[in-house]
């Protein structure tokens, strides 16, 4: 069965991280997307090579940006296409020939996705960087880590693919929208600063109420709260507890036995959480990981084992979900979201043909 996305055409110019990413997810969902590599980074892993998750579900030709003969056959292309991604600094595209402003001429319905990390303008528009980087400036970063310590980066989920390939995929999807109503395609800047800046919106939110500490580590969110945080137990694992909510917590007071204790009846008290984590972390570290599954699965104590990357897809909601697939040996995140109506085809390493 098609998926979701069956019918559109994607033009993308090969890369790492965020656009590939993207550009995943409409593969994922059925979109033909036409990856066009540099015939040198044919096999490189992160540039078309079989192995690469974020490569998966493409059609791949391998052209020199520089030769005209491609020149001529990428513009082919364009002219065919819903939209195209790209992800190289400002400009480069501009003195390929390819830039925006002759595909659209070429092709006015072509929606024209730029994938940076500071954007298309302002000062910083031409320089290097990284996810760390963009979310630095974001702000995001800042939150990241424990009191009195310095920021701790979630790997490159937050700038690359929350902010980066996410952000660009809707970003394609809406102007798409629009050119199928207008008849006129468009540019897509899309910046990982701005989309760091943006998965910060309920933060902002909390800081401008006066419910958030500009500091890291002392906010309810944060790992500050008692109540919400990780923890080790007995065996060097880890456990995560969310118990926000007033019956959540009760919860979690009734399965660590401590109800009725006075120190932790007042729950919304940030000066007493430093003392109750203390004593939360000297309970939780007296069992198993296992062991506080078996008390604590299967209630609303909004609770979780901390997984490693090997253990998750190994869980029997995962399983049961089929949140994971395979594909040639490598286990993989398969599509999402889920449509009913158009289940995504299975993702296939190898690319569509």
């Amino acid at each position: 069965m098609p998926g979701a996305l069956d019918g559109l055409t994607v033009l993308e110019f090969a890369g790492i991280g965020p656009g590939p990413f993207a550009c995943m997810m409409l593969a994922d969902h059925g979109a033909r997307v036409i990856r066009i590599e540099r015939p040198r980074n044919v096999g490189r892993f992160g540039d078309g090579g079989n192995r690469d998750i974020l490569s998966r579900s493409r059609e791949r030709i391998e052209l020199d940006l520089k030769d005209p003969a491609a020149n001529a056959q990428i513009r082919e292309l364009a002219k065919h296409a819903d939209a195209i991604v790209e992800g190289y600094r400002p400009g480069v595209m501009e003195r390929l020939g390819f830039g925006p402003d002759v595909l659209l001429e070429d092709n006015p319905k072509l929606v024209y996705g730029r994938m940076t990390g500071w954007g298309q303008d302002g000062p910083m528009a031409p320089l290097a960087g990284h996810d760390i980087n963009y979310i630095a400036l974001a702000g995001a970063l800042h939150s990241f880590g424990h009191a009195g310590g310095k920021p701790q980066f979630p790997v490159n989920l937050v700038g690359d693919f929350g902010g980066g390939g996410m952000l660009m995929a809707f970003g394609v999807m809406a102007a798409v929208f629009s050119a199928q109503r207008t008849g006129k395609g468009q540019v897509v800047d899309c910046a990982m600063v701005d989309g760091a800046a943006i998965l910060s919106a309920m933060t902002y939110s909390f800081l401008g109420n006066g419910m958030w500490k500009d500091e890291r580590g002392v906010n309810l969110l944060d790992g500050g709260a008692h109540f919400y945080d990780t923890y080790e137990t007995s065996d060097g694992k880890y456990i995560s507890i969310g118990s926000i909510e007033p019956q959540f917590y009760a919860l979690l007071l009734e399965k660590t036995g401590l109800t009725g204790d006075p120190e932790f009846a007042v729950q919304m008290d940030p000066s007493g959480w430093p003392h109750l984590k203390d004593r939360l972390t000297a309970l939780f570290a007296a069992r198993t990981r296992d062991e506080w599954c078996a008390i604590m699965d299967g209630t609303d104590i909004c609770f979780a084992p901390v997984l490693s990357l090997r253990e998750a897809p190994q869980h029997p909601h995962n399983t049961a979900r089929g949140t994971f697939v395979e594909d040639d040996g490598m286990v993989m995140p398969g599509p999402a979201p889920r449509f009913m109506g158009t289940p995504a085809p299975r993702p296939s390493l190898a690319g569509r043909s």
